[in-house]
């Protein structure tokens, strides 16, 4: 059980991120934004197991052959993912995703670059202002803390209820409701889905919703939501790009089986996303926000964004570390600015590059 000892010592390491069993073919890790295999892996399945029924058991969750792969979110916030045969032609993976105990508020994501300070004073007024975010990017760049950071800034006055299918955000709000899905039984009941909790956090008297992450024909209920007036949702969405998050949402609306055009469709996300806040992985292992962009409604049918902010490249250093800076890049000022400046939250200040 050697193998098993070392892979509890990678789970309490504050260096590592990510962690990656492959079955029996080996162990991965990522450290600093670079991942490389350990030099140990472990011998039989069986040991393997005993962690994944360890781990899920100490959550009150299974994985058996009627659910061979689920996620479950540990105390501390570690997200642990596994999956097991036949689904695994490996033999049973776990991946696990653990999150810095060093990231405490916005002004620690721009001690690290992930974005600057004029640009972390925009995404304040735009949470306090009550505009609806969505975040995107890749699995792993950085999004679910990003939205962290920013719900610290959400008014103590507020209701919140944040809705997930595995309950990982760490909210720190005295009135905070945490909504999880739960997954059909053997016989295939007492399933509650994203679009369920949705529906019934509307009853909840909620001022804010966050939403885990939208993946489903759930984005026409958070649509619906936002349009009805609960203002000042934040959500996670996956995503390449801004444009190629707005195409994503489309398709995600249709998938509901919503009989509307295309058009009709593009309008109903305008008039309610107001901001889309794009994350990355670079290249070096760096997570940077690349873009904040504005939503500015429909123009010959199509979504209208602009940059606010978008991550220019200045090249990389000896030790191969990329340079660059989130610079302010619009053509026009915000649409919400001369309201924004009349509530004290935002002056023009925010968007000049020095």
């Amino acid at each position: 059980m050697a193998t098993y000892e070392r892979f509890k010592e990678l789970l309490k390491d504050p260096e590592i991120t990510e962690i990656m069993v492959n079955g029996t073919k080996g162990i991965f890790i990522e450290k600093f934004g670079q991942k490389r295999e350990l030099d140990f892996s472990f011998e039989n399945e069986q040991e393997i197991m005993e962690i994944i029924k360890e781990i899920f058991s100490s959550q009150g969750k299974r994985i058996d052959k009627y659910h061979p792969y689920a996620d479950v979110c540990l105390e501390d916030g570690t997200r642990v993912n596994a999956i097991i045969p036949p689904l695994a032609r490996q033999g049973p993976s776990i991946t696990v995703r653990k999150f810095s105990t060093n990231l405490k508020s916005l002004d620690d994501l721009v001690a690290n670059h992930t974005l600057t300070e004029k640009a972390a004073k925009f995404l304040v007024a735009c949470v306090k202002g009550k505009l609806n975010i969505l975040i995107s990017g890749a699995t792993g760049s950085g999004k679910t803390t990003t939205l962290e950071m920013l719900s610290y800034h959400i008014s103590e006055e507020e209701r919140i209820i944040t809705i997930e299918d595995t309950a990982e955000l760490k909210v720190h709000h005295k009135n905070l409701v945490s909504l999880e899905t739960r997954d059909p039984d053997e016989e295939g009941k007492g399933e509650v889905t994203l679009r369920d909790l949705i529906k019934n956090a509307l009853r909840m008297r909620p001022d804010r919703i966050i939403l885990g992450e939208v993946r489903g024909e759930e984005a026409l209920d958070l649509i619906q939501a936002v349009s009805t007036g609960h203002r000042g949702t934040l959500a996670v969405i996956h995503g390449n790009s801004p444009s190629e998050v707005l195409a994503r949402l489309e398709t995600l609306i249709l998938s509901s089986g919503i009989k509307l055009p295309p058009e009709e469709i593009r309008k109903m996300i305008a008039q309610t996303i107001n901001i889309i806040i794009q994350q990355e992985q670079l290249s070096d292992g760096s997570r940077k926000i690349t873009h904040i962009a504005e939503l500015r409604g429909l123009e010959r049918g199509e979504i209208v964004v602009q940059d606010i902010f978008a991550f220019k490249m200045e090249g990389k250093t000896p030790e191969g570390r990329i340079k660059g800076r989130l610079k302010p890049v619009m053509r026009m000022y915000p649409k919400f600015f001369s309201e924004f400046q009349k509530l004290g939250l935002l002056d023009e200040r925010v968007f000049s590059d020095d």
